[in-house]
């Protein structure tokens, strides 16, 4: 039962619930609500955000599992193209956690889904005859949206989020007649604060008719990397680079802000989360990622990591770098950063320095990609394959940008079932198929349906079943692929083995869950029809492994923060736009917004990801020093921690004046999400940052001796007492229960039992919160 239900019933029912089920009734919803704020995200003052109506009060999402199960349901599966349909009544209800519809756009400055006609999947189609996808008579409205209000009556646990954007309508969309309108989109929306403004008030207005519980924006991408995104936007993106990001940040926090308002004013929570890059090159133009404050949650999209836009053959998403990535190789990457970036536990990390790990989805894709004509490599695997004519490079890549890395000669026909169109209405060679058709070719069968895509395998060989797709699997990377060595083609893949390895990788690291792209390609064995067909193989791997796991790691320190909060802000700017962008070194200004003066010798402690090397540096005359680092070395097998720490100490001829700014230029190799963890130590004390947004009271805790003189550097705190209960060896611990033993305090990551604190490593269940 949930607080929505609660606020609908009488003082008297209410009374009567809590006597019979057990449930609480207090007398300060804000005060619960408060307990339920994830730790780290944006703190509105002055609104009553109801957050215990999704969150528990240890801030954690409350699900029907444990962690989150993010299907993407593509809009245009609808059958009616002859193709075959993928529904919402064939969607997995009891297997998912969450829906991301695919996708809404920007019109006239608001969200939208196109006119109601009757060939609208969105909001006008119907599928007569279909059984399952009968429309609800009570609502305005038909399509897609009516079925997902249908099937969430049965599954009310299951929440929808409406998707805004993707490759081809983050600077454009798709009109009513099908034909693409080239109106800039987020590119020129995120320009104006008065459009934004008018964006995110639709959005209110669009999930409050069509029952939503949240919005999903997608923009790909707001970064400073030149030719970066879908190349029918570089007429808007391109020119715009150096305010991309910073135009982002006022949408991310602007929805943030209008969502906040809409779900006090409902008692309902509405939920902001992003697609996000999981590209090391699109990331070092994307600043700090300013963004991940205002976000429930980031959906890493930890695929497309290789493919046809170049001529380096290897995984389409693997799940670790093991030092012998071509690409990395080429730009010399292991040689200047010491570690890989094209892999899904470097993304993670990235985002991990300024998010819980529980706040953190990782993609994973139902689909491949592929090359033909692979010259080298081990079975293919990082072997080449060059488009013989670079002057016909698909648009934005290659030779038609004037790229020294050629384009790639992409996989046609029968390896590229989906034949999605380019500019010009030909095919796009990229090998992108949905799985359930990439296991029909690892088991040499055809396909009956082929036809139905466009392809002739009559008359043309290159649609006609040739050779054998021999599966291979590269353990150190956890990634599969698919090698037919008479065409020479290589597709990479995801199935059983890759899957499991992605989920434990979830498990053990804490995080929120899976996000997939998409889910009518997923795929079960067909016995009637002898082939691989629409399934949930996948999905219902991923809800087996996550029903057992433990609750997902809600916080964001690996170490226990002050319980005194400073209102001081942190913020970082000036960096170099695109490939100029080399070492970041942006300028982190330092605000008192507090009524204490920071004195001279005030050490300011920080975290940063282990995304970048552990050899941060400053350019200000001040002192950097290095408290621990997370990882240092190659990454083959995953990066061992999850930050870096640092100390920056105040100069003894400085002081910060309540309302003064600082600034201090910073330097670091390999890009980072915004630092966090902030501890400021001066006059004997420590204190946790207001811009951390930590679960704390609000910003207080002033220094008695504010306009004191700046004295010598502040003493280290004195360690905490053993005041946490002894270990059991026979008690259950949760997911951030704290304990004490052999004169240390610990904190369970997840469920245990029996295992000893101290004997399970950085990377077991127990955390190590220093000496008692």
């Amino acid at each position: 039962m949930n607080r929505r239900f609660l606020s609908l019933v009488t003082p008297i029912a209410a009374l009567v619930l809590a006597g019979v089920f057990g449930i609480m009734i207090t007398g300060s919803a804000q005060a619960d609500d408060a307990e339920c704020r994830p730790d780290g995200l944006y703190k509105q003052s002055g609104v009553d955000v109801p957050y215990c109506d999704v969150y528990d009060t240890a801030g954690r999402e409350t699900m029907d599992s444990p962690r989150r199960s993010i299907g993407y349901f593509a809009s245009w599966r609808t059958g009616k193209d002859g193709t075959p349909a993928y529904l919402v009544n064939d969607i997995p209800w009891n297997k998912i956690t969450h829906i991301n519809y695919a996708f809404a756009h920007v019109k006239d400055d608001k969200i939208s889904v196109g006119s109601p006609t009757a060939s609208n999947p969105a909001i006008g189609m119907e599928w007569p005859g279909v059984p399952g996808a009968e429309m609800d008579p009570d609502l305005s409205y038909k399509g897609h949206f009516n079925l997902l209000n249908k099937y969430k009556k049965q599954h009310p646990n299951v929440k929808t989020l409406i998707s805004v954007g993707g490759w081809a309508e983050t600077g454009g969309y798709f009109g009513d007649d099908g034909k693409r309108v080239a109106n800039g989109g987020f590119y020129t929306l995120a320009e104006s604060q008065t459009k934004i403004n008018t964006f995110a008030d639709s959005v209110v207005d669009f999930l409050r008719k069509y029952g939503f519980d949240g919005v999903d924006i997608d923009y790909e991408y707001a970064t400073s990397a030149n030719h970066a995104g879908n190349p029918l936007d570089f007429q808007f993106s391109d020119s715009r680079r150096a305010t991309l990001m910073s135009g982002y940040v006022k949408l991310m926090k602007t929805i943030r802000e209008k969502l906040n308002a809409a779900s006090a004013a409902d008692g309902k929570y509405y939920m902001s989360t992003a697609a996000v890059s999981a590209s090391g090159w699109i990331l070092r133009g994307s600043e700090s990622y300013q963004v991940t404050e205002y976000l429930d949650y980031a959906n890493i999209m930890s695929y497309d990591l290789h493919g046809a836009w170049n001529h380096f053959v290897g995984p389409n998403a693997a799940l670790y770098d093991d030092g012998t990535d071509s690409e990395m190789k080429h730009w010399n990457v292991y040689g200047t950063y010491g570690m890989g970036y094209l892999n899904t536990d470097w993304a993670y990390h990235y985002f991990r320095g300024s998010m819980p790990a529980g706040r953190i989805n990782i993609g994973t894709p139902f689909y491949t990609r592929g090359w033909r004509n692979v010259n080298g490599g081990t079975n293919g695997l990082w072997g080449t394959s060059a488009l013989a004519d670079q002057t016909k490079c698909p648009a934005g890549t290659g030779g038609d940008v004037g790229s020294t890395v050629p384009c790639g000669d992409g996989a046609l026909g029968i390896d590229n079932l989906w034949h999605d169109k380019n500019t010009m209405g030909g095919e796009e060679p990229a090998g992108a198929n949905p799985m359930w058709h990439a296991k029909n070719l690892e088991e040499g069968i055809q396909g009956s349906y082929i036809e139905d895509y466009g392809l002739d395998p009559e008359n043309d060989p290159t649609d006609r079943l040739t050779g054998t797709y021999s599966r291979h699997y590269a353990d150190t990377m956890e990634a599969p692929w698919l090698w037919n060595a008479d065409k020479k083609v290589f597709l990479s893949t995801e199935d059983e083995e890759s899957m499991a390895a992605k989920t434990k990788f979830v498990i053990d690291q804490g995080l929120g869950g899976i996000m997939f792209w998409e889910m009518s390609g997923d795929y079960d064995w067909d016995a009637d029809a002898g082939e691989y067909r629409m399934g949930t193989t996948l999905i219902d791997q991923i809800d087996a492994a996550f029903a057992n796991a433990g609750p997902y790691d809600a916080t964001k320190s690996n170490i226990t923060m002050p319980d005194t909060q400073l209102n001081v802000d942190v913020t970082y700017s000036g960096y170099a736009v695109g490939d100029a962008n080399y070492p970041i070194n942006p300028t982190m200004t330092i605000k008192n917004n507090s009524s204490a003066t920071i004195p001279g010798g005030a050490v300011l402690e920080f975290d940063y990801a282990t995304s970048a090397p552990c050899d941060m540096t400053q350019q200000s005359g001040w002192t950097l020093s290095t408290v621990k680092c997370g990882h240092t070395g190659g990454n083959t097998g995953g990066l061992k921690g999850d930050f870096q720490r640092v100390a920056l100490t105040v100069p003894s001829w400085q002081t910060i004046a309540p309302g003064a700014s600082v600034t201090v230029k910073i330097v670091y190799r390999l890009p980072i999400s915004t630092p966090s963890n902030y501890v400021l130590k001066f006059g004997g004390k420590s204190y946790a940052l207001s811009v951390d947004h930590p679960r704390l009271g609000d910003p207080g805790g002033d220094p008695t001796s504010s306009s004191s003189s700046p004295t010598s550097t502040p003493t280290t705190d004195p360690p905490d007492q053993c005041t946490e209960a002894a270990w059991e060896s026979t008690k259950v611990y949760n997911g951030g229960n704290k304990v004490s033993h052999k004169g240390h305090n610990w904190q369970a990551k997840w469920w245990t039992q029996g295992e000893e604190p101290g004997t399970t490593g950085e990377w077991g269940v127990w955390r190590d919160l220093g000496a008692c």
